[in-house]
């Protein structure tokens, strides 16, 4: 992304003005594994890359928001003066709903313009939305001087997917967009907010992502399901024990309620995001010990667990599994995000990367008839203001 590309767009768009343009950027995320466990109180393991969302902002002395993007032709404005309304599925809600949720904390904006760029694959379960939230509440509370903290920005942007966009979305991706650490993942108690920064110490070992490039059209629904069922199993389960949420309780614990979940697939449900929780933790037990072929093996199960028991992959985040495993260079390969289409995020000896993107985007494409992309990732710095 080049700055001098985008502030020259800016300065079409908008016309030139003595005020200056502020920059700023919050990374996209790709979680390592704790899939479907964030919205049920549990552990995930994610972490911000080098791609994401950039923002160029400059006060326009007037009493209205003006956005627009390079990444759709739709553009938009809204008044200050007047109540703020949900636009559609316009993407301009996720930037609007950080703007709302500060007026909710009596904390007012001026007018302002603002361009926006992103680097993330649309639709490719990287976590676009958090990073356009995250970059704007970051800008925002810079720009205005408000002085929130950075665990607090990460809840407004939850808050602004929740309650404005009015998707039902665990925290997990505005907090890896917000406070990631280049060359960390973030071990993240999606109940307390405890976190911990664990060093990506991979030698020799590179983090791919692989994109189906198969729209995600079942993710909303199913998530929606999915949740459906994880509170079945809480309001079942809390007849004979009370938990507030799945995790809880722990795999024995669970083996020894399991039976008064009276649904099959509802217990099935409850089973992954447990196994998932007790995965995750001896994940990074394995990572911190150096013991990386462990930790590729956990993410293996983490996806027959997410295929088996939740029931969120499909046949492309299937085939695309199957056969980087098959690679004798990958440590461990699974889906990453809501799941029906998407990414894969496998962990691949330097060496075999090349053999890697061919072997795999051939069969891929011969299963499929769709030719996926494949990224290297660099693990980088969490939404922060940048020079332009």
């Amino acid at each position: 992304m080049k700055i001098e590309d985008l502030k020259k767009t800016f300065n079409e768009l908008y016309g030139e003005s003595d005020n200056d343009i502020s920059g700023y950027f919050a990374p996209g995320r790709v979680n390592l594994i704790g899939e479907h466990t964030d919205y049920n109180g549990g552990y995930v393991f994610p972490c911000a890359l080098s791609f994401g969302t950039y923002l160029l902002v400059r006060k326009n002395g007037g009493r209205k928001i003006k956005f627009a993007t390079m990444n759709f032709d739709h553009r938009g404005e809204v008044s200050l003066d007047e109540p703020f309304e949900k636009e559609g599925k316009s993407w301009i809600n996720y930037p609007l709903g950080v703007v709302s949720e500060l007026r909710n904390r009596a904390l007012e904006v001026e007018g302002i313009d603002m361009l926006y760029s992103g680097d993330i694959p649309n639709g490719a379960g990287l976590s676009s939305s958090a990073s356009i939230e995250m970059v704007t509440g970051t800008a925002l509370n810079d720009l205005f001087g408000f002085q929130i903290e950075k665990m607090e920005l990460v809840k407004i942007g939850q808050n602004a997917e929740n309650n404005f966009v009015g998707v039902n979305c665990g925290i997990m991706d505005q907090f890896a967009s917000g406070m990631g650490a280049k060359d960390h993942a973030l071990f993240l108690n999606c109940e307390t907010l405890d976190y911990e920064k664990v060093p990506l110490v991979l030698n020799g070992i590179r983090i791919v992502i692989t994109n189906t490039n198969k729209r995600r059209g079942l993710a909303d629904s199913k998530y929606n399901e999915r949740r459906s069922e994880c509170e079945k199993a809480v309001e079942e389960i809390s007849k004979v024990r009370p938990i507030p949420n799945l995790s809880r309780l722990s795999l024995d614990e669970f083996k020894e309620l399991k039976e008064n979940i009276t649904e099959e697939v509802v217990r099935r449900r409850a089973h992954h995001v447990i196994s998932e929780n007790d995965r995750t933790l001896r994940a990074i037990d394995a990572l911190n010990k150096g013991d990386i072929e462990e930790f590729g093996e956990l993410m293996n199960q983490s996806h027959n667990s997410l295929r088996d028991d939740y029931e969120v992959t499909g046949k492309e985040l299937d085939v695309l599994v199957d056969e980087a495993q098959k690679i004798r260079g990958t440590i461990g390969s699974r889906m990453t995000g809501a799941g029906f289409g998407g990414c894969t995020v496998s962990l691949v000896k330097e060496e075999s990367i090349e053999e890697f993107i061919r072997v795999v985007g051939d069969n891929y494409e011969k299963q499929t008839g769709v030719t996926p992309d494949f990224y290297i990732a660099e693990v980088g710095d969490g939404a922060k203001r940048i020079e332009v």
